[in-house]
């Protein structure tokens, strides 16, 4: 049988070690997929001589790629939206199956797109674009199918996590640890997408779809970064047994969708609070499985690649199937996707953290416990450390039970009027993942 012909476009870190790995380990390979397959063409901006191309076509036009009649399987790892956009789109409009391992891309065009490759009988496979080398994407939507899936929550930026980490374990500011992991190559010169919660999102985004059969829809999740987060709540987070980490959250409520990404303290005990450095852990609780753990190299060059590879022998195995016969995009059949509604975050419901730095008077404690109680927030527990010499306040910690958010902030809004309490009070959301 010949071999199936793919193009690569884009050989940075992941494209590398894509073609690296497709090379080193082509025997292996095509005994798993039933075919050999072949790098014909590579597209990328500036020549790698550190790679061995002989004999493989080059071009500088990823469009090339997309319109190449020898191509059956186009593999795109550029990133970004708009020219990768273009791209699979005008290599579906070919006839050409598709590999990808762009979560900004999927979460954001992922719809347009999965709708443009079901007209046109390709697939669209994406395992890469979470949690790099961690198979989750095809955990849920094939291994977990029997279940109904009541929440995920992962650890999903390596960036944030390894910030998070060394904070903890180290007592180093954010700003400190931010311009190592710049300098260690974890964060961008521009961080943002990592710290602010906007590359979690994207994966949150798409394993929701996949967990609960709805359509992608980024624009509707809640996004909160790690750049205010201090020492000192990461210690009082300790003292009372729980670990912060960059969380992304998505449960199915009665009333909707909750999809959020935010810091959060977890029990200490929790196998996911202890996945350190630039690890991704995501959980998955079904109804009939219970709670399952995925941990692993959430980036990386072969980690990475290894997802990529792993989508290219499934395709290599279905392309000459039916198409009414392969696994859904998202896991469900797309005419029977749900249109439960995604949860606005005042509607969303956990526990909480807070730390208020409370003057020296006394019935201050009292005027906070009737401030909660009258919104119906019971206190879990109350941590009140010694008076700070440098300001002469006294910070209390609270826990609070489960709650929706809306009476979480209209209770922040009146204990921020005490003339008791200076400043704004630190909130903080907890889950228990039992």
């Amino acid at each position: 049988m010949n071999p199936v012909k793919v193009g690569i476009c884009g050989l940075g870190t992941v494209g590398g070690g894509t073609f690296n790995v497709l090379q080193r380990n082509a025997e292996e390979i095509a005994r798993r997929a039933g075919r050999g397959i072949e790098v014909a063409q590579i597209a990328m901006r500036t020549p790698k001589p550190q790679f061995q191309t002989t004999g493989i076509a080059i071009t500088n036009d990823v469009f090339e790629v997309a319109t190449n009649p020898e191509i059956d399987i186009v593999i795109e790892l550029m990133g970004g939206y708009t020219v990768a956009r273009e791209l699979v789109l005008k290599a579906i409009e070919n006839g050409k199956h598709v590999v990808t391992a762009n979560k900004a891309l999927i979460a954001v065009h992922g719809n347009e797109i999965f709708a443009k490759a079901r007209e046109k009988g390709v697939i669209v496979a994406f395992e890469a674009a979470v949690a790099g080398g961690i198979p989750v994407i095809k955990a849920i939507r094939e291994g977990l199918s029997a279940n109904r899936i009541n929440w995920v929550a992962g650890i999903i930026n390596g960036t944030g996590n390894f910030i998070l980490t060394e904070m903890r374990e180290k007592g180093r500011t954010f700003e400190d640890v931010l311009a190592e992991a710049q300098a260690l190559g974890y964060a961008e010169a521009d961080p943002t997408f990592d710290v602010e919660g906007i590359d979690a999102a994207h994966k949150l985004t798409i394993l929701a779809s996949i967990a609960f059969g709805i359509p992608l829809q980024f624009d509707k999740a809640y996004t909160e970064g790690i750049t205010k987060l201090t020492t000192a709540d990461v210690n009082y987070a300790e003292a009372l047994g729980y670990r912060i980490k960059h969380l992304g959250v998505a449960r199915s409520t009665a009333a909707g969708i909750e999809l959020r990404v935010h810091p959060t303290l977890i029990p200490a005990d929790r196998l996911i609070a202890n996945v350190n450095g630039v690890m991704n852990a995501v959980m998955v609780n079904g109804d009939a499985a219970g709670s399952t753990l995925f941990y692993g190299a959430g980036a990386g060059m072969e980690p990475t690649a290894s997802s990529v590879i792993a989508d290219l022998v499934d395709v290599v195995r279905a392309m000459t199937s039916d198409p009414e016969n392969r696994v859904p995009h998202l896991a469900f059949q797309p005419d029977s996707l749900s249109a439960h509604p995604i949860l606005p975050i005042e509607a969303c419901e956990s526990a909480y953290y807070l730390r208020i730095q409370a003057k020296d008077h006394p019935g201050v404690l009292a005027q906070v416990a009737s401030i909660l109680s009258e919104r119906g927030i019971n206190i879990e527990s109350i941590m009140q450390k010694e008076v700070e010499e440098h300001d002469g306040l006294v910070p209390m910690i609270l826990l609070t039970h489960r709650v929706v958010e809306q009476r979480i902030n209209d209770a922040i809004a009146a204990l921020e009027a005490l003339a008791g309490v200076d400043g704004p009070v630190v909130r903080i959301r907890v889950e228990h993942l039992n």
